[in-house]
């Protein structure tokens, strides 16, 4: 029997600590789509990636935190970009109205030297807390593949 790596929508509002509503929105308004397989209809689940995971959990941190929808699509559309094989050192800061990616501590403090309060997300410490309360090292995990998708190879 043939296996795809993912994460099914209630596992995935759980770990993360949001809503099936959230989910669905940033789903449909291409916040985050998943990157295992979108639904495709009637029937068909949403499967998300651990990499979808790390990007959901800092979502929620940076929305948690008080920066708006707006300003969180620009950081998730870097993350998105820059993020191919992992958190790298990558920090995510904020003063409130901006959000910085810095990726060494030359740059966090030129920040904090400007006097601008500011609050960090470190990648490397979402993806690390989320392997450890999944229970695995890699970002990888197993669930069956139903006997339609295999047929269509998705």
């Amino acid at each position: 029997m043939a296996d795809v790596e993912g994460y099914r929508v209630p596992e995935v509002c759980r770990i993360v600590g949001i809503s099936y509503r959230q989910l669905d929105y940033w789903a449909r308004t291409g916040l985050v789509t998943p990157s295992v397989r979108d639904a495709g209809g009637s029937g068909t689940q949403r499967l998300y990636s651990f990499r979808d995971l790390v990007q959901l959990r800092v979502i929620k941190k940076l929305i948690d935190a008080g920066i708006s929808l707006q300003r969180v699509r620009k950081a998730i559309s870097f993350l998105q970009e820059n993020m191919k094989t992992g958190p790298s050192g990558i920090t995510l800061m904020s003063d409130g109205a901006s959000i910085y990616a810095c990726e060494s501590e030359d740059e966090i403090i030129d920040l904090v030297k400007k006097g601008q309060a500011v609050f960090a997300i470190a990648l490397d410490n979402v993806w690390d807390d989320l392997s450890s309360s999944l229970g695995q090292k890699n970002e990888v995990r197993q669930v069956a593949r139903p006997a339609t998708a295999r047929a269509r190879g998705a």
